[in-house]
């Protein structure tokens, strides 16, 4: 999947921008995957929760908020990007256009 300047190969499970390489934990992946396989929709922390663990866990934990924090730092650190956008009292949103072959 590419939605320029980052792109995630979920072969690989290797995630890119501008052709370089992130460094991602296995839940920091999990999460962004997610969230660029269901781009423009939002999606709520209950259901990013339940996708990246598989057991009962305490969803009134700010695990989530810590993730996607370290996410946006690590994808877009000057912050110019903004891919994850927050929906207050809904959710998280990927908000990057898909990038097309022309």
């Amino acid at each position: 999947m590419t939605y320029a300047p980052l792109s995630l190969d979920t072969v690989r499970q290797e995630v890119k921008v501008n052709d370089e390489l992130i460094d991602l934990t296995s839940y920091e992946y999990r999460v962004l995957e997610y969230l660029m396989l269901h781009a423009g929709k939002v999606i709520s922390k209950l259901e990013l929760t339940e996708h990246i663990y598989d057991q009962d866990f305490d969803r009134d934990s700010n695990v989530l908020e810590v993730f996607v924090g370290r996410l946006r730092k690590k994808i877009d650190p000057q912050s110019t990007l903004k891919p994850i956008e927050t929906v207050r009292g809904r959710g998280y949103r990927f908000s990057l256009a898909a990038a097309t072959d022309g």
